[in-house]
Formats: C-alpha cells, structure tokens, sequence
C-alpha cells in the first residue's frame, strides 16, 4: 500500500525546534511541506526535488530546514527558532517510487504542530 506517515508533532513553547518526519513505503523522490492553519488556506513550506535542491516560504526562511534520507525513504522537517504563527496541521506531499511503479501527488495525513507558552 502507498502512503505518506507523518510524525514529530506536537506542543512546544516559542523559540523552541521540532522535527517532523514523512516516511514513504517507497522512494520518495521529490516532495514538499505544507501547513494549513485554522480557517486559513493550505500553504507550502519548503520543498526538497530529486536532486536535493530546497526552496522555502519566506516565512520560514533560515528557520526551517528541509532533509531527505533515501535509505530510509524519510522526508524531515527541521523547524527551529518556532513561533505561534507557525501553529498548524503540517502535511508531507510527494511523488513516489513504489514496486516498480510512480504514484505521483500523494498527501499523508497530517501532525498537529502547536507554538504556544
């Protein structure tokens, strides 16, 4: 079965760092973070393509880091120097490389991240 499993989330007080991960159950060769707030639309984070290169929202620019892992078919998100305005559901995004086979824009279910004192 195809999926993307997020993890990582939770509470933590502003200035603090979480890690999210997004594991595939297969190569997961390029992907992106997104974010959606309460009553807000979802946006995108960062991004990571397959030759590694990141790009990120402005917003989270030098305090965000995105990764990637081929052996272990993991996607992170770093995210450091947190604040409130970062409180939201955090979604992975990818195009995967499952038994010979591309599945391409497939979403996981989403961590709660929340930022608050």
């Amino acid at each position: 079965q195809v999926q993307l499993v997020e993890s990582g989330g939770g509470l933590v007080q502003p200035g603090g760092s979480l890690r999210l991960s997004c594991a595939a159950s297969g190569s997961i060769v390029s992907s992106g973070w997104y974010r959606q707030a309460p009553g807000k639309q979802r946006e995108l984070v960062g991004a990571i393509t397959s030759d590694g290169s990141t790009n990120y929202a402005d917003s989270v620019k030098g305090r965000f880091t995105i990764s990637r892992d081929n052996a272990k078919n993991t996607v992170y998100l770093q995210m450091n120097s947190l604040k409130p305005e970062d409180t939201a559901v955090y979604y992975c995004n990818g195009n995967i490389y499952y038994k010979s086979r591309w599945f391409y824009d497939y979403w996981g279910q989403g961590t709660q991240v929340t930022v608050s004192s």
